[in-house]
């Protein structure tokens, strides 16, 4: 059973793990810092072959979790040089053709400046390439890629997120109406009717008219759009709530969140839980209290199926199962699964933190 404070000690030894198995220094330049893609490091890894850029916005992310959590100037500097890492290791600049990573990485700068270290250009580099991404295709939103067919919630939910919080800090006029106009355009074009879920994304033809609609349910739309809807306040917060009992009746069993494999994947759920503690600490909805529950039995699935390895535990892809081990080809390499592993502690310490009450009842029994 969860204790009080026990998830933020938790928090930390996840942190710890991450830090001392993935980080590594871009190409051995001194106040650089990225994180391998996969773990025991290769040489192609300790090199950053690999760059995963949004996976790079997530580690940032969390360690701006864990600077909330125990405040330290340790983690500031390692914020800077995780920024930094990003920036060399990107090369040709603060965005890619992406509007999914490069609204990952505005998220995680916005919250970098709050934290203290700022970096507006980066930001308004970053608000200037999102919205050039809207056009009429398919209704309205962004592209997922540019000079792509495709758009969908990965890149919208994020986009919204990111526009909702830049119009409170001084951002263009209209950037809080485009956060509200991608909300509703995900909700009209994009959202399944039987389930209450949101679909992956729509392939347009050249014209604008909708070709193919990609059904597939993951948890990381759910989150996005989510987290947009808690940003927007008010007029969103009964969509919200609908997101919330659609991921508890659909994409939990137990009230753990189902995963998505390793890769990209390995970070979907994390996503979700991320945005599922936002809405328990600032959701004006009864299904406030079924966020946080959806956090505390994630977050205690993934502790008790943790093995342990160099350094400290090891987190699976499939939260309700045991860990496996770190082998070539197995998803418990991935950093992105080890980040999500962390981003579920991460947000149960969070509510733990401000007076929230876990389950009485863990859904599986803790490790001996």
């Amino acid at each position: 059973m969860t204790t009080p404070q026990l998830s933020g000690a938790r928090a930390g030894v996840a942190e710890r793990a991450v830090e001392s198995r993935h980080l590594r220094r871009v190409w051995g330049l001194p106040g650089t810092v990225l994180g391998s893609a996969g773990w025991p490091v290769d040489w192609p890894g300790r090199v950053h072959v690999r760059f995963n850029y949004w996976w790079q916005a997530h580690l940032l992310d969390c360690v701006l979790d864990a600077q909330l959590r125990a405040p330290s100037e340790a983690r500031l500097k390692l914020v800077r040089r995780l920024v930094r890492g990003i920036r060399v290791r990107n090369l040709v600049g603060w965005t890619n053709d992406f509007y999914d990573d490069v609204a990952w990485l505005g998220l995680a700068l916005q919250r970098a400046d709050r934290a203290g270290v700022g970096n507006p250009h980066a930001v308004d580099v970053i608000a200037r390439r999102l919205r050039s991404g809207w056009t009429d295709h398919g209704g309205g939103g962004i592209w997922w890629k540019r000079n792509d067919d495709f758009k969908n919630v990965p890149a919208n939910g994020p986009a919204a997120i990111f526009f909702a919080r830049l119009a409170g800090t001084g951002g263009e006029r209209e950037d809080l109406t485009r956060a509200r106009s991608i909300v509703d355009w995900m909700r009209d074009c994009l959202r399944d009717p039987d389930t209450g879920l949101f679909w992956d994304g729509l392939h347009v033809h050249p014209d604008g008219s909708v070709r193919e609609v990609e059904k597939n349910f993951y948890t990381y739309c759910q989150g996005v759009v989510l987290g947009a809807c808690v940003e927007l306040g008010p007029p969103y917060q009964d969509l919200a709530a609908e997101v919330i009992a659609s991921v508890d009746k659909h994409l939990a069993a137990q009230g753990v969140l189902r995963g998505h494999g390793g890769g990209d994947g390995g970070l979907f759920s994390g996503i979700l839980v991320r945005y599922l503690a936002q809405a328990a600490l600032r959701l004006d909805r009864p299904e406030a209290a079924k966020a946080a529950d959806l956090v505390f039995r994630s977050a205690d699935a993934v502790w008790d199926n943790r093995s342990m390895v160099v350094s400290g535990p090891l987190f699976g892809p499939e939260w309700t199962e045991a860990t496996g081990r770190a082998v070539a080809g197995s998803a418990e390499r991935d950093l992105s699964v080890q980040l999500g592993g962390w981003m579920a502690l991460e947000a149960a310490a969070l509510l733990e933190r401000e007076g929230g009450t876990p389950p009485r009842d863990p859904v599986t029994p803790p490790r001996r």
